[in-house]
């Protein structure tokens, strides 16, 4: 807690979230670091095999694997999320299945599978955007950011 916020409350209050603090469990921050650290290198891992499985039986170069693998990945987040396997995934690994592909995927099939009751335009469609669309307002705005000073650059030089 912020220490002007400590300087309002009460004696009372401010005892109170000692004794609480006291009480509260140790977070194990070396095991969480470790799941994580295993869980996204794991994800990456099958992100690398299915490139190199285009790379080899579908004659794609390095660079041009890179579409279709992420496309698989989100599948198959996507259908993880469904089965409501990703979730128990996410809460063993934590943030090592945030990776970022997959863990967009499942932020997005989480929210339409959410709400399909309401629809699929209001519901699904528009609860699916409400997380999605700063992510690609961030993304277009980083693009043309990163674009315009790249120009700049190659003008300049």
């Amino acid at each position: 807690m912020a220490d002007q916020k400590k300087k309002k409350l009460t004696p009372v209050q401010q005892e109170y979230h000692q004794l609480a603090k006291r009480h509260e469990p140790q977070r194990p921050l070396l095991r969480n670091f470790i799941r994580a650290f295993l869980v996204g290198g794991v994800i990456c891992f099958i992100g690398q095999a299915i490139q190199e499985m285009f790379i080899y039986y579908f004659d794609f170069t390095e660079k041009t694997a890179g579409n279709p693998t992420v496309a698989v990945l989100i599948i198959i987040s996507a259908l993880l999320t469904g089965f409501g396997l990703y979730d128990r995934i996410a809460q063993w690994a934590g943030a090592g299945t945030s990776v970022p592909v997959t863990g967009f995927a499942n932020s997005i099939a989480s929210a339409a599978i959410e709400h399909r009751s309401e629809g699929l335009v209001l519901g699904v469609g528009g609860n699916m955007f409400k997380l999605a669309g700063s992510v690609i307002v961030f993304g277009v705005v980083a693009a043309f950011v990163i674009g315009l000073l790249k120009s700049l650059l190659l003008m300049g030089g």
